[in-house]
């Protein structure tokens, strides 16, 4: 009954004991050492039940029962994560609150985006069958690698690599590591950032004309105003400290991303298709040209599936434990996620490129070929509606896009002073990148015409890289299966890059582009 009692005591009394027991002496050093054995000290010492239960040898099943209850209580408050006392200095980390519900919707603001309208010029050039194949190969292409870096999250010694550079370095080494990801996560967040002030602002002069109508002539907003104020407002909305803080502003622009996807796809359809609409393949000068046209649809179809660069980010945010592991609220939140992201990309692509076919123009997406097509018998509310949805949806993913960034600004301040960063100092940081971003896409508005090219270069983040940091960092059996799908698609995934930036590289030099500085348009 005394034992029964004993366990029935408070979890933290049990680890207190277990405490106590371990600076008295080393159990093994008690039972092995005869002389300590027959020490008249602890013949005659008076034996509580307490005294008897912390002398009991490590293999008695009390003390078995005792190791278990604190083993259990130690896996669920997570003390067997290891955790960086500077991440609870840093923006995402600093909050450890996140769930599946956070998680889908950091992933479908993240996962949808602008990118996706110009899908259905993809098969403007790959036709139905290849462009419904190679979409649904590379949909599931990404998922599988999603599903890596959400089991990579986490090492066996407990280690979380809670930033996509960390987890490079953890497998290939510090040089290598910085050498292959931290070029591509950079341009992943501040270009993607850049491109996000360029479309936000560009959609938010087309809002304004919508709205203000006749009068809009009067009152004309140049590109560069509405390019400030979309500005100023991501500056105003990335005060909010940390990646958990945002959860609410990823909901409303996955709300507002699949809103304008399912407006544009479902306005098109139901209007009558404009007059010379034609399903052949367009036909280029020469078979090299052909080529680089069929990479570039290729490329096209990649970059519409993102957002690989934050899923590390994302499930940092979530508390983690031997028995409850991250990876799965994390995975739960993805799939759902990526249920949604499948029912507006698809539907996208096939509406789109029924309805246009190859009047679709090289340069220009969904909403551009609508709002062209469809102005005059559309609802202006309709057209106002969906290009406000636009411009949310930018807004929203400027945050999440953004915070890699500002945790790295941050990252630097606290490694210098070893301490948290004041908030003014991280005000400062945020103000400074909005401001920056602001700039380039004032002084290099044809960087959205450079997409594709260094697109090309990212793509391995996406499709190549968690494939080979799988092989470095879980040492499959070689030649097993997981190993070779791995190698396979890595290196599938390093060879469309290559490719994908040629075929970029030979459209710029054929077509060419236009270097207007200071003067978007």
């Amino acid at each position: 009954m005394q034992e029964l009692a004993l366990f029935g005591r408070d979890m933290d009394e049990v680890v207190d004991v277990m405490k106590t027991q371990v600076i008295m002496a080393p159990p093994l050093q008690l039972h092995s050492s005869p002389s300590m054995a027959r020490s008249p000290l602890i013949d005659s010492a008076p034996k509580s039940p307490l005294t008897s239960h912390l002398m009991a040898p490590i293999s008695s099943p009390m003390m078995k029962k005792a190791i278990a209850s604190v083993h259990g209580y130690l896996e669920e408050v997570g003390h067997f994560t290891k955790l960086e006392p500077q991440d609870a200095w840093l923006p995402i980390t600093e909050s450890r609150k996140g769930n599946s519900y956070y998680s889908a919707f950091h992933t479908l603001c993240s996962g949808i985006g602008v990118q996706a309208l110009v899908l259905p010029l993809a098969f403007t050039t790959l036709g139905w069958t290849w462009g419904i194949a190679c979409l649904s190969l590379v949909f599931i292409w990404q998922l599988y690698t999603l599903w890596l870096l959400i089991q990579l999250h986490e090492s066996e010694s407990g280690t979380r690599y809670s930033r996509y550079l960390r987890l490079s370095i953890a497998a290939f080494g510090e040089k290598q590591g910085k050498w292959l990801a931290l070029f591509p996560i950079m341009y992943l967040s501040g270009g993607t950032c850049a491109t996000l002030v360029m479309i936000g602002g560009g959609t938010m002069k087309i809002f304004f004309e919508i709205l203000c109508g006749d009068t809009y002539n009067v009152t004309r907003l140049t590109t560069v105003e509405c390019y400030l104020i979309f500005a100023c407002a991501a500056i105003i909305l990335a005060q909010l400290p940390n990646l958990n803080s945002i959860a609410g502003i990823s909901l409303i622009g996955a709300i507002s991303a699949v809103s304008y996807c399912t407006l544009t796809w479902v306005v098109s359809i139901i209007k009558d298709r404009p007059a010379g609409v034609s399903y052949e393949l367009l036909k280029e000068n020469s078979d090299v040209a052909t080529i680089c046209s069929i990479l570039n649809s290729l490329g096209i179809i990649a970059f519409a599936f993102r957002g690989h660069n934050l899923v590390l980010e994302i499930q940092g945010t979530m508390p983690s434990s031997a028995k409850n592991p991250s990876r799965v609220p994390m995975w739960r939140g993805v799939k759902f996620a990526y249920l949604i992201i499948a029912m507006c990309l698809f539907p996208l692509a096939i509406g789109g490129y029924w309805a246009y076919g190859n009047l679709i123009p090289g340069n220009e997406g969904m909403f551009d070929v609508l709002y062209k097509y469809h102005r005059r018998d559309t609802s202006k509310v309709l057209l106002g509606l969906t290009s406000l949805f636009v411009v949310i949806n930018c807004l929203s993913s400027f945050q999440i896009y953004a915070m890699p960034v500002f945790d790295n600004l941050e990252l630097k301040y606290t490694t210098k002073y070893n301490k948290p960063c004041p908030r003014w100092i991280r005000s400062g940081f945020r103000i400074f990148f909005g401001s920056v971003e602001f700039f380039i896409s004032v002084a290099l508005p044809f960087l959205r015409n450079l997409a594709a090219l260094i697109g090309g270069v990212a793509l391995p983040i996406t499709l190549a890289y968690p494939c080979f940091i799988w092989i470095q960092i879980k040492k499959p059996t070689r030649y097993s299966a997981i190993w070779c799908l791995n190698w396979a698609l890595g290196i599938s995934g390093m060879v469309l890059s290559i490719l994908v930036t040629i075929g970029a590289m030979w459209s710029l030099a054929t077509v060419g582009i236009e270097f207007h500085f200071f003067n978007p348009r």
